[in-house]
């Protein structure tokens, strides 16, 4: 799928443009095939200390290009 080949391996940045971690995987609606999650590996001192992961609604996305760039509280 050439959606998933695109998003996997990219760099998450919040709002404050720090790094939140990269894509390893998505959940899509099985009905409409849509994308409706992220699911984002920690990277940095958190990932050193505990593998962690976060399930990052696409709502929360404000831009997908060569990185993906979260909403802020401002944006929501």
């Amino acid at each position: 799928m050439r959606v998933k080949n695109e998003l996997f391996g990219k760099e998450v940045l919040d709002a404050d443009i720090q790094i939140a971690g990269k894509v390893i995987d998505i959940v899509m609606d099985k009905d409409t095939y849509e994308v409706t999650d992220l699911v984002v590996k920690k990277s940095g001192l958190s990932e050193q200390i505990k593998s962690s992961e976060d399930v990052v609604p696409v709502e929360l996305v404000k831009v997908i290009g060569d990185k993906i760039i979260l909403k802020g509280v401002d944006d929501i």
